[in-house]
């Protein structure tokens, strides 16, 4: 849908510019003329001969030929400008920034629609409506400030939502970030950040395009497309971050399984993100941070040297990266001490390096060389540096200037001081720097870029998965909650271990079922759906007297249909659910059983079907991961097995995909098996 005329348009016209740059239809042909638009710029506007020192077109068809045209009508005329453009005028790109459209009414959505088949008829491109615009090298067709110089070093941004956008690019120059094309989609009509994503894989050039994408996006239309085209990016050298807003539900939404209860559109998102690549941010500053980071040297570990003279702010850093999991290591030795005999007294060099705020820029440059040439166990720095109020700091960040050009290991700064060293701050980012206003959403972003996995490998994994027995299986099947006879036969054919369990009506039965398994046993209802709620699960039952009297029991509990009997076991309780998303596909649920899913909510998601190593970081991706590897003197549970499951049970759900919703609650863990003890399946 993106074509040249758009990116790079000989022509354009601007239907509805004003002299009012107050108005956005003078504003954009402002715009336009201060960012020295080099083709040929038009005006159509009834009333003017002449707008902002450009002729005026009263009548449409007397406009030459345009490659690009930008509205600024009312909604009610956009169809028809259109349709005389789009034949008549050979113009195959259109940025409509007006609004009344499918955001405002049904007859708004009828004019969009109209508009999309003449755009589409003459194979062209779209933008908007309700939109902003567009900022490429070649024009700034946008309404709104600010307007960033652009450069082939900066981000690639797309945004679902104009006034958004303004908003993340005010804070990304705030910091020294560039950007090399602007995209703000609005309504999306034609054209939504998915098309404008695989415009940018597919005419990617490692030597001129900007190896920083950074996406705002309201709803995502085609999942398929923004796996395909992020991973593809991410592959080829570039580094993707996004916000995917309305993440919250109003309500939880109806289902009757355990997953269907706590799996939601935005785990849907959360796999997505995760199965391509892209690191996740929840607001602008976030997102922002996170791409000034993508702009330094990549950390290659997880340890850092915090280097500053200020206490407070490296302590509340240390708390933000440890929490997410990197390393602030011990500096110690002889090389230390050495360090040590050159700042000034009372200076701490076991990391955070304090060397107080009386420090200077020949300390900082010291401690910069120690961290670069003498202690292996630092990956990374960062220096916060702000002024202490006592003097201008312009030595500080030159020498951080120079160290930055030639470290061998990334360096991040935090420069606090944005209005008592604001000309020294100026001048950092002048040489083209980029600082972190704030420790701790500097901290918040290298975790979330550490945890964010490489891009999922496009396979399914098949080993011990029978597809044609579970295809036959499921074909087999009604609607609704399957009977557990049936699930065995799932779990068999998916290679996935389950407890031995029988069915039974009758007395004679369930004792002949028990006989079999061996005491204890357990006993759970057949027919409701949630048996503990219901009193519809026993444990531990060592004698024939106490099996006869809850079977009793348990078949006077109503919508009981007869007793399952299985072997008493024990491990520590996990969960596996799924649940079908539409447009994403199956959302693949795992974490600890118990309070940990049921209260806390720790579970971690991904889109089937999964790979080996997928599963892995989606089980070192939980809170409770400790637990799993073992903690207290308690031995954990076989981790391996515990990612089988997992991956089988993708497979499965990839070739069975009327499988809508499952549970595998609990599985009982341990440091040699992992087994699923009750099952539930619900097909459609």
């Amino acid at each position: 849908m993106i074509n040249s005329a758009l990116i790079n348009p000989r022509s354009i016209v601007v239907v509805g510019a004003s002299n009012d740059i107050h108005k956005p239809g003078g504003k954009i042909l402002k715009n336009l003329l201060d960012n020295q638009f080099k083709g040929q710029l038009y005006v159509a506007n009834p009333k003017q001969d002449e707008v902002q020192g450009v002729k005026s077109y009263k009548d449409l068809n007397e406009l030459p030929q345009t490659d690009l045209a930008i509205l600024a009508v009312a909604a009610p005329h956009c169809p028809a400008a259109v349709e005389l453009l789009a034949k008549e005028k050979g113009t195959r790109a259109f940025i409509i920034i007006s609004a009344g459209f499918s955001e405002e009414n049904e007859e708004g959505a009828k004019l969009e629609k109209q508009i999309v088949e003449i755009v589409n008829s003459v194979d062209g491109c779209l933008i908007g409506p309700n939109c902003t615009g567009v900022l490429t090298p070649n024009h700034a067709s946008m309404f709104t400030l600010p307007i960033p110089e652009l450069t082939n070093h900066g981000c690639d941004f797309i945004s679902g939502s104009g006034a958004t956008a303004v908003f993340i690019m005010e804070s990304a120059i705030l910091k020294g970030i560039k950007f090399s094309n602007v995209f703000a989609v609005g309504n999306s009509a034609q054209t939504g950040v998915e098309d404008v994503l695989a415009y940018m894989d597919e005419t990617f050039d490692p030597e001129t395009s900007s190896k920083i994408k950074l996406l705002y996006v309201e709803n995502i239309k085609d999942p398929d497309s923004l796996l395909e085209h992020a991973s593809s990016l991410i592959r080829k050298g570039c580094k993707i971050a996004a916000i995917k807003a309305g993440a919250s539900e109003a309500g939880s939404r109806a289902a009757s399984s355990h997953t269907g209860a706590i799996a939601s559109s935005d785990l849907a998102v959360e796999a997505l993100f995760r199965k391509a690549g892209i690191v996740r941010c929840f607001g602008r500053e976030e997102l922002t941070t996170v791409a000034g980071v993508f702009m330094h040297k990549p950390l290659q570990g997880k340890r850092i040297a915090i280097i500053t003279h200020a206490g407070g702010p490296a302590v509340m850093l240390t708390d933000a990266l440890s929490s997410g999991g990197l390393e602030i290591p011990k500096i110690s030795g002889a090389k230390a001490e050495e360090l040590k005999a050159k700042l000034l007294p009372g200076s701490s060099v076991a990391n955070p390096i304090d060397f107080l705020a009386t420090g200077t820029a020949e300390h900082l440059g010291l401690i910069i060389d120690h961290c670069n040439k003498h202690f292996d166990n630092i990956d990374g720095m960062v220096v916060i540096f702000g002024t202490p109020g006592l003097s201008e700091i312009f030595d500080v960040y030159k020498v951080l200037h120079q160290k930055m050009a030639t470290s061998k290991k990334p360096i991040f700064p935090v420069l606090p001081s944005l209005i008592t060293a604001k000309k020294e701050v100026e001048y950092f980012l002048s040489e083209g720097h980029i600082s972190f206003p704030d420790e701790v959403l500097l901290g918040r972003a290298l975790t979330r870029i550490y945890h964010t996995p490489q891009p999922a490998e496009e396979k399914i994994e098949f080993h011990g998965v029978d597809i044609p027995k579970i295809r036959k299986i499921v074909d087999s099947c009604e609607r609704g909650y399957i009977a557990p006879k049936t699930i065995q036969s799932l779990l068999t054919a998916a290679n996935i271990p389950f407890v031995k369990e029988g069915v039974g009506t009758t007395k004679e039965e369930i004792l002949a079922l028990a006989s079999d398994a061996g005491y204890p046993v357990v006993m759970k209802v057949v027919g409701p759906l949630h048996k503990s709620d219901v009193g519809g699960v026993t444990l531990n039952i060592k004698s024939e007297e106490h099996l006869v009297a809850e079977f009793e029991r348990m078949m006077k509990i109503p919508g009981a249909t007869a007793v399952m009997v299985q072997p008493m076991i024990s491990g520590t309780e996990l969960f596996i659910g799924a649940k079908y998303e539409p447009k994403f596909g199956h959302v693949v649920l795992c974490g600890l059983g118990g309070i940990f899913v049921e209260v806390l909510e720790d579970v971690s998601s991904g889109l089937a079907p999964l790979t080996y190593a997928e599963a892995y970081s989606m089980i070192r991706s939980l809170k409770s991961y400790k637990i799993i590897k073992g903690a207290r003197g308690k031995e954990g549970i076989n981790e391996k097995k515990f990612a089988e499951i997992i991956v089988h049970l993708s497979t499965l759900l990839r070739f069975a995909t009327e499988i809508k919703e499952l549970d595998l609650n609990p599985l009982l863990g341990t440091p040699t098996s992992v087994t699923a003890v009750d099952a539930r399946f619900r097909v459609e």
